[in-house]
């Protein structure tokens, strides 16, 4: 059995320029930000708050080696929605 792991954050709001997706381009508003981790990459997209279709967030699927490195990345990405500004994913730095 592989690792893996997921976060939900619902009810983050964009700040102005919202935020990057693969489908749709740039989203903003009320969304839910989901990231699941496989034990090698993690996933992070999100959904207009009580909609049922989820967006990649560009820069997705991202390297991602811990269950703790992907519990940092989905709290990196759900700052960056608040921040907006076009905000994409980018991978957790890398730890000596």
């Amino acid at each position: 059995m592989s690792a893996w792991a997921s976060w939900t954050t619902t009810g983050v709001i964009t700040g102005t320029g919202g935020v990057r997706t693969k489908e749709l381009g740039v989203v903003t508003g009320d969304l839910t930000v989901h990231t699941t981790w496989y034990g090698t990459e993690a996933d992070v997209a999100v959904q207009y708050s009580g909609s049922s279709e989820w967006y990649t967030l560009e820069g997705s699927p991202v390297p991602c080696h811990s269950e703790e490195e992907s519990r940092r990345l989905h709290q990196d990405a759900v700052e960056a929605v608040k921040e907006g500004r076009g905000a994409t994913v980018s991978p957790p730095p890398l730890r000596e």
